[in-house]
């Protein structure tokens, strides 16, 4: 039974017994007649009661289901066991072939359930080998240029009679809205833009832009800038980014990088830049700035070449992935599997000065299946690291997160208000990914 039956059921049930009544026979007599009333009040109560423990339980197993993951992945031979979820194992059928005990590598279908009999979710379990990967923890320079002009801020044109006008504002777009084409133009960078606006000499054109994924489109009339001495819309743009973040792995094998753990975004607007093409290249980290509550720190780098040794591929929700076209330092290393991450003591690979990663102690203090994105919290507990830095800075993204000689995650934000604490993706989900840019 599959746990949308099961809360279906549940819900019936709820509703029978909130209906149900008993029809009281004929008796004689006022003892008889207050008899009847008490065992009445007493079967209403038992039944309110019931519904709702019925009603707790379904709302405990709505939850349980969002918590447990939607995939698993296992070695051959190994055991299915979820530890943050002791009380969850795969139902127990008779005769059934149970994908914990199975030896051939492939994915196949498991229903978890409450003590292995009460279904609450049905999951997809991933036998697969191991793999391994070379984790890193080394600076990387991010060059990047968008898919469209992003808009990044409005401005008012002065005309030559002394008003201002706006054209953008007056054509309804809005700030952060991806610009893809003016008239016959393809607007893939600033200098398409002015060309375009320059086309138009002042004649209404149409314009069409992204918005929240969804590609629309508007008409926009140019206005002279009488002081500029040419044809403007009104908004600044953008159609470049540039940054520095940690890269977490290599495959080698598969010629696969992965870093940062989150997208490059927009540092005025906070929308995810829309990749046209991009490249990563060494980076030297020069100085930080410490982070304190409410205010996070940064760390600070130079480009050391113009050389790419990688090509950006992905700039996905959980972080940059692309094809390596240089060998990358590091140690190879297990991933762990997401069920293996534990509760305690890890560390941090990351780079505060120079080229070259250190290991700094940690502590993960929660752990999440829910979240796509942010499924650790952990607890810098090293005196040299808080020292340095204050905690986790920006630029430490992507940095690895290692515990028990394996690769578990990587560092993707920190706690604004609380610098010592950051959040965590599963190395797993990130490897995932990073096998898309194979695909």
């Amino acid at each position: 039974m599959s746990s949308s039956a099961l809360a279906e059921g549940l819900f019936l049930f709820i509703i029978r017994i909130s209906f149900a009544h008993t029809t009281p026979k004929p008796q004689k007599g006022a003892k008889r007649v207050e008899e009847q009333n008490r065992r009445s009040g007493r079967g209403r109560r038992v039944k309110l009661a019931a519904v709702y423990l019925l009603a707790a339980l379904a709302a405990a197993l709505g939850w349980l289901n969002a918590c447990l993951p939607d995939r698993v992945y296992l070695e051959p031979e190994q055991v299915l066991v979820l530890p943050r979820f002791g009380w969850v194992e795969p139902l127990r059928l008779h005769g059934s072939q149970n994908v914990v005990s199975t030896r051939a590598v492939g994915s196949y279908q498991t229903t978890l359930a409450l003590g292995g009999w009460l279904p609450v979710k049905t999951i997809r379990t991933v036998v697969t080998t191991r793999p391994s990967v070379t984790v890193c923890g080394t600076p990387f320079g991010v060059k990047m240029f968008s898919e469209g002009a992003l808009i990044v801020g409005f401005s008012d044109v002065d005309r030559a009679d002394g008003s201002t006008a706006n054209p953008a504002k007056a054509a309804g777009l809005h700030l952060g809205d991806r610009v893809v084409c003016i008239g016959e133009t393809a607007t893939e960078n600033n200098d398409a833009v002015k060309a375009a606006l320059d086309a138009a000499q002042g004649a209404e054109v149409e314009v069409i832009y992204i918005r929240g994924g969804e590609q629309l489109q508007t008409t926009l009339t140019p206005a002279w800038d009488a002081t500029a001495g040419q044809w403007r819309a009104g908004m600044w743009v953008r159609d470049s980014s540039a940054g520095v973040g940690t890269l977490t792995f290599a495959d080698e094998e598969k010629g696969v990088f992965a870093g940062l753990g989150h997208p490059i975004s927009d540092s005025d607007t906070g929308e995810s830049i829309a990749l046209r093409s991009g490249e990563i290249v060494p980076c030297q980290i020069t100085g930080c700035s410490k982070g304190t509550a409410g205010s996070p720190g940064e760390l600070k780098g130079r480009f050391l070449s113009a050389h790419a040794i990688g090509t950006i591929r992905i700039n996905g929700e959980n972080g940059v992935y692309g094809s390596t076209r240089a060998q990358f330092a590091g140690q190879k290393m297990e991933v762990a599997f997401a069920q293996e991450v534990e509760a305690g003591d890890a560390e941090i690979w990351t780079t505060t000065s120079g080229e070259t990663p250190r290991a700094y102690r940690v502590k993960i203090e929660k752990i999440s299946d829910a979240d796509p994105r942010r499924n650790m919290v952990f607890r810098v507990v090293d005196r040299e690291l808080l020292a340095q830095t204050g905690g986790i800075v920006q630029g430490m993204s992507g940095s690895p997160i290692v515990q028990n000689g394996r690769l578990v995650g990587a560092v993707t934000h920190v706690l604004v208000n609380d610098p010592t604490r950051g959040y965590g993706i599963f190395a797993q989900t990130m490897l995932e990914q990073a096998e898309r840019v194979t695909e």
